[in-house]
């Protein structure tokens, strides 16, 4: 499958779960902490949301990330990484170098333990 077609596939399923859910995409928006036009660009396909934005996406429809992607037909091995942290603690000129690097360090941390195997069985449970 194509990359557009993951995209639009993830965008209808995503469309499709807030409609059952019985929210306006404004509501669903300001629930998932994302702007109304950026999720507009979602559903209709033409953005593929990053790791974080979709995990605030499942939350909000009360199902895990994983379960997203599987509906989409989406491998997990294919989510996109996400890496707007990482370069934005790098050219925050307000930190010291010292800063940045135990910054990116904690941040790597959480980040691995976000994926850990007993962790994604939990969100798979969702």
């Amino acid at each position: 499958m194509a990359e557009g077609d993951r995209a639009a596939r993830l965008g209808e399923i995503i469309r499709r779960q807030r409609e059952l859910s019985e929210l306006s995409m404004r509501q669903f928006a300001d629930l998932a902490g994302i702007s109304n036009p950026y999720l507009s660009q979602i559903e209709r396909g033409l953005r593929r949301p990053s790791e974080s934005v979709l995990d605030a996406i499942a939350s909000a429809l009360q199902v895990s990330a994983e379960t997203l992607y599987e509906e989409a037909g989406v491998g997990v091995d294919e989510v996109p990484e996400d890496g707007a942290v990482e370069e934005a603690i790098r050219l925050d000129p307000r930190l010291t170098g010292r800063q940045r690097q135990a910054l990116l360090e904690v941040y790597a941390a959480f980040v691995a333990q976000a994926r850990s195997p007993s962790r994604q069985r939990r969100k798979g449970q969702a």
